[in-house]
């Protein structure tokens, strides 16, 4: 109770209020001593005097903090517009002022950790471009030497068998260093996403034709569905590497005979694409981490997945502010729903 009256405006609202009582107590005890004619009229008239000063002292007292309190909103959001500067004042003493140095104070724990998030992009950054340049020159040259093998051991099969083995590990390898780089790029903020409208039927085609040889080859087919005049308004390159992951998931768990299909549609507000095949399906106990990066169900029979692709077209939907969602019955097929915001504007 003790700690309301430490601050200043307060203490004087009560003291001043306590001297309008006082005075309307010392006007009120001549009238009721010398029993003065219409005594009674006379202390109403006094009473309402000292309600009116009351109601103006409160008045003035709680316009004042409506005032404070309107500032310190204004600075809130103007730091929440974008000005890490700003600082609420709290030159004062009570609970009220108190609120704004915790305020204060998170502001600038906020800013610290704003200014350590960018020096750690900027080191990430650094570290992935250097990784980078480091990766590709082995990566190449083995590349090279294989190949050399392979044209040396045309008539002898075992090294030839080998070096093909070889050479799919070095793929793998290689599909791994640029997930991996990927999705660290996207983590760290460093990807510019270059959006224009694009035709869904156009970029589901791309991808068909990217597939369309191993389809073939496996006996597979790659059907498309939806309207030919969707747009998306969209970054072409990520989108297409978010839909051929999922394409690449399907044809992994899919049998000769088997279909995957690329669906889309154009809702009010929603851009959906859909990929859904009629293959093994996934493990009830599985669905909630496909996402995961590196996951691997002990039920899987893909034994080449590196558990990244997910992982990476997840973090390219989210990256379009997008939501990706799977479903899946065992034995009947999966389905990975993507759902895009509209964009509000002219594709002209």
């Amino acid at each position: 109770m003790m700690k309301l009256f430490v601050n200043r405006k307060i203490k004087l609202l009560f003291c001043r209020i306590l001297l309008c009582i006082f005075v309307f107590i010392l006007g009120s005890v001549p009238f009721a001593i010398f029993s003065v004619k219409n005594a009674a009229y006379y202390i109403i008239i006094e009473s309402l005097g000292m309600g009116a000063a009351v109601l103006i002292l409160c008045y003035r007292y709680f316009s004042e903090q409506h005032r404070i309190m309107e500032d310190a909103i204004s600075q809130i959001a103007e730091y929440l517009s974008g000005n890490k500067e700003v600082m609420i004042e709290c030159n004062d003493e009570g609970e009220l002022f108190r609120l704004f140095y915790e305020v204060n104070s998170l502001v600038s724990i906020l800013n610290a950790h704003v200014e350590n998030e960018k020096s750690t992009k900027k080191f990430l950054k650094r570290t992935i471009s250097d990784i980078s340049h480091q990766l590709k020159t082995p990566l190449a040259a083995l590349n090279i030497y294989n190949g050399i093998i392979q044209s040396e051991a045309e008539g002898i099969p075992a090294i030839l068998e080998f070096s093909l083995l070889s050479e799919q590990e070095l793929d793998r390898i290689e599909t791994l260093v640029q997930n991996l780089l990927k999705i660290t790029k996207l983590d760290a903020g460093m990807i510019v996403l270059e959006k224009s409208f694009e035709s869904v039927a156009e970029l589901a085609e791309s991808v068909k034709k990217y597939f369309l040889f191993r389809a073939e080859q496996e006996g597979k087919e790659i059907v498309l569905s939806g309207e030919k005049e969707a747009l998306f308004f969209c970054d072409r390159s990520w989108i297409m590497e978010a839909v051929s992951n999922l394409v690449k998931n399907a044809l992994d768990h899919t049998e000769k005979g088997d279909f995957i299909c690329i669906e889309w549609q154009v809702f009010a507000s929603v851009v959906q694409i859909t990929i859904k095949d009629n293959g093994s399906g996934i493990c009830p106990e599985d669905l909630h981490h496909i996402f995961k990066r590196f996951y691997r169900s002990r039920f899987s029979k893909d034994m080449q997945g590196l558990g990244l692709g997910l992982s990476l077209t997840k973090a390219i939907v989210e990256a379009h502010n997008g939501t990706i969602e799977a479903d899946s019955t065992l034995g009947i097929g999966t389905s990975f729903t993507m759902n895009f915001l509209t964009y509000q504007g002219s594709p002209i």
